[in-house]
Parts: C-alpha cells; sequence; structure tokens
C-alpha cells in the first residue's frame, strides 16, 4: 500500500488533470462557433446603396452583369459562378486610396493563387478614362494574374447600378447626376452564392487579414 502522502499526491494529480481536460473540453464546446453574416440593403449605410433597393431585408445577390476585361474579353456572372471573390470599385489614375487598395489586392491574389475557388474583380468607376488598353497596361504593371483578377470595364451606368445595387459599396456625386460616382476604400466579399458576406476597408493590414481569414472559413464552410 502506497504511504499516505503519496496517495494525497496521486489523488491531486488526477483531479488536476481530470479539471484540465474537463475545462478544456467545456472551452471548445461552450465556443461559439465562427460566423459570417449576409448583407442584404438594408443592413447597409444608405449612402451607399440605391433607393430603389434600401428597403430589401432579404435573399439580396448580385445581379448578372457583363463587362470587358483588360485583355478586351467579356466578363459575365458566368465566369465566377461557384467561386468566393472580392470585388472593388477604383480607377487607374487614383492618387490616393487606389494604389494602396490595388497594392493589397495583389496580396491577396499571391495568397491565393493556387485556389482556383478564389477571384478578384476590380471595377473601374471612370470607364471613359480607363479603355482596355490602359486597364491593360495597369494588369501588367500590378501583376495581375487574367486567370484570377479582372479588371472591368463598360457602360458607365451599368458600373454604377451594379455598385450601388448589388455591392453596396459606392456613394453618388452630386446626387448621383450622369452615374457620378466616388468609390470607398471597400472590399467586398462574395460567396458562392452570390451573397455579399463582408465589407473590409482596402487600405487597412488587419482589414486585409481579416478578408483572407474569412476567405478561409468560406472555403471550409463550403467543404
Amino acid at each position: 500500500m502506497l504511504p499516505f502522502s503519496k496517495s494525497v499526491k496521486y489523488y491531486f494529480i488526477g483531479v488536476i488533470l481530470f479539471a484540465v481536460v474537463f475545462l478544456s473540453i467545456s472551452y471548445h464546446l461552450l465556443k461559439p462557433k465562427k460566423s459570417l453574416p449576409i448583407f442584404n440593403p438594408s443592413d447597409v449605410n444608405p449612402e451607399l446603396v440605391d433607393s430603389t433597393v434600401q428597403h430589401v431585408s432579404k435573399y439580396h445577390t448580385v445581379a448578372d452583369f457583363k463587362f470587358t476585361n483588360q485583355n478586351g474579353e467579356t466578363v459575365t456572372q458566368k465566369n465566377y459562378e461557384g467561386k468566393i471573390y472580392v470585388a472593388d470599385f477604383f480607377f487607374t489614375t487614383c492618387p490616393t486610396i487606389c494604389p494602396i487598395m490595388q497594392d493589397n489586392m495583389v496580396v491577396l491574389q499571391q495568397e491565393f493563387k493556387n485556389n482556383p475557388k478564389v477571384m478578384f474583380l476590380s471595377h473601374t468607376v471612370m470607364p471613359h478614362i480607363d479603355s482596355v488598353p490602359v486597364l491593360k497596361k495597369y494588369a501588367l504593371e500590378k501583376g495581375v494574374i487574367d486567370s484570377k483578377w479582372n479588371l472591368v470595364t463598360g457602360d458607365k451606368k451599368d458600373i454604377f447600378y451594379i455598385a450601388r445595387k448589388s455591392y453596396l459599396a459606392v456613394k453618388t456625386e452630386n446626387e448621383g447626376e450622369l452615374y457620378d460616382m466616388v468609390h470607398t476604400e471597400n472590399f467586398i466579399l462574395v460567396d458562392e452564392q452570390k451573397r455579399v458576406r463582408g465589407f473590409y476597408d482596402g487600405t487597412n493590414k488587419e482589414e486585409i487579414k481579416r478578408l483572407s481569414e474569412d476567405i478561409r472559413f468560406l472555403l471550409d464552410e463550403k467543404k
């Protein structure tokens, strides 16, 4: 028979081990599971949303679109079918936030370049300036991978409406006169069901890290 002191010692070690295991299991069981919201127009700052859809509170998805990319190719919703993608709005001569945003998009492109489920989509808000050759030059300068990332131009009205009716991310200038747009720093995360799942400051490194984590979460969720 073990001496009393040894018995007590082993007893307390057992209790401590049991407590550690119990607390560890309890923590994992009770810890809230990560989730991402599904954004509808009514959830977003009205300044960024077209008045015709501000009342929509459920079932919002990105509408079908048709634009032209940096290679002169037609890009539609079909190109992004079943994909998780990040969308934004920019123009090539923007001297302020755009260079930072696009550099951060390059970082994301590099991170997910080997994952065909993740893509990127940048819309110019100045299609009268950003022609196909201009977008191509810009794409080459930034190191855009054509199979991953489309820089698109098109009819200004179409870009205006998809920005404010679908992506819920662009302000108007002069009350939208002639479809004038003031793009924001927003990166918009869209899931494989065409639903908006998040907004991120494309100029902020911590926000880019959060976006990366959320993309991975959606990839795991899809599995």
